[in-house]
């Protein structure tokens, strides 16, 4: 495991990315998939995909997981391949699969271990069509481990009682649908890879987050097992967004519910409408409302991906408010503050005084193909 220095280490790298960038921002040229187009370009280092050209020069498991479909599609197939070969054998080095690696080469997780590193890891795994035969052994034991480790026996769930990081990795969630969303998904890619074990084939995961998950008398779903009455971006894009939940009918109602907590104004999407339902970790206070009504660009191409499946002529707004966002800041942002009132709201750069947003962010690809 990393230790204490490594970890400080990387926060004060982090730290110190931000101060210059604050300072001295990079800025891209082009109307917005040229400008995209630029920054992925620019997060391959010759070696791996990393996940942003400042904040982040490292590998994570899900961030990566989310671009690869749109990755191969943009023609950098032998860039993504080469990206698995590079975390798979610092994975099996180090003898786990953790959310991200360092700089340096050495794998942990941040802030704890993850439910959905493993998951993502696979699912690249699946949509890049990489070989993974020198890898069977190493990735069906951490498959084994996952199961056995985040998985109640007599729910298929996540066990509620285990605090674990996720996308939304500075709060504390009870068994969140997100994280489930991932147990479906992992269960789902390894029905179709040879010589990967699958010990969630039991579980029905459909059946699984309507029955602890879906609010039946408002038509959203929970944020995790706690099930409180505040509507989540995240639980109700994955479910749908993943084909896990196929209920044209239910879309219709989560979609309604993200827009009735205005997650998607003045551009999508949201974690939450405000933070006074939400938990977080000590280290929140140092990027306050980071994870709570911020705007979060990795979630924006997904939701507007969903949104043209449903309605056309609404993602199509949707995209047109992400280009004038791009070509308006001049850059691929990582997370957005919202300021002004609701008729007259603008984004600005998320910063506080120990952090400034990144602004070339491996999620362009996702904009790309939309």
């Amino acid at each position: 495991m990393v230790g204490i220095t490594e970890y400080l280490t990387e926060g004060s790298r982090i730290f110190f990315t931000g101060v210059k960038s604050k300072f001295k921002p990079k800025e891209y040229v082009g109307d917005a998939p040229q400008i995209c187009k630029q920054i992925v370009k620019e997060c391959w280092n010759g070696t791996f995909f990393q996940t942003s050209t400042t904040n982040f020069p490292q590998f994570w498991c899900r961030d990566f997981g989310w671009c690869t479909q749109s990755l191969m599609k943009l023609g950098y197939e032998q860039e993504v391949r080469q990206t698995l070969k590079y975390a798979l054998n610092r994975f099996q080095d180090a003898g786990r699969i953790t959310t991200t690696i360092t700089p340096g080469g050495k794998p942990y997780d941040f802030p704890t271990f993850a439910v959905d590193s493993i998951p993502w890891l696979i699912h690249s795994i699946k949509v890049s069509r990489f070989y993974y035969g020198n890898y069977k052994e190493f990735l069906n034991q951490q498959i084994q481990k996952l199961f056995d480790t985040a998985v109640s026996l007599k729910t298929g769930l996540v066990k509620s009682e285990l605090q674990v990081s996720s996308m939304k990795d500075f709060a504390v969630r009870k068994s969140s649908c997100y994280d489930n969303c991932m147990l479906a998904m992992l269960a789902k890619d390894l029905r179709k890879m040879n010589g990967l074990i699958n010990p969630f084939k039991e579980y029905d995961y459909e059946e699984l987050l309507l029955k602890h998950f879906w609010n039946f008398e408002r038509g959203y779903f929970y944020d995790d097992s706690t099930k409180q009455d505040y509507v989540a971006g995240d639980a109700n894009l994955f479910p749908f967004a993943l084909g896990i939940i196929n209920d044209a009918d239910k879309l219709h109602s989560a979609l309604e519910a993200i827009q009735a907590a205005e997650l998607d104004v003045p551009l999508p999407l949201k974690y939450t409408a405000g933070r006074s339902k939400v938990n977080f970790i000590m280290e929140e206070v140092f990027l306050r409302d980071y994870e709570s009504n911020a705007v979060w660009t990795h979630m924006g191409p997904l939701f507007i991906k969903l949104v043209k499946s449903a309605n056309k002529w609404q993602g199509e707004i949707y995209q047109k408010k992400y280009t004038e966002m791009i070509e308006k800041l001049m850059c691929y942002p990582e997370v957005l503050t919202v300021q002004g009132e609701r008729e007259n709201q603008e984004v600005k750069l998320f910063q506080t005084p120990f952090y400034t947003a990144d602004r070339g962010m491996l999620w362009a690809a996702n904009y790309l193909t939309l």
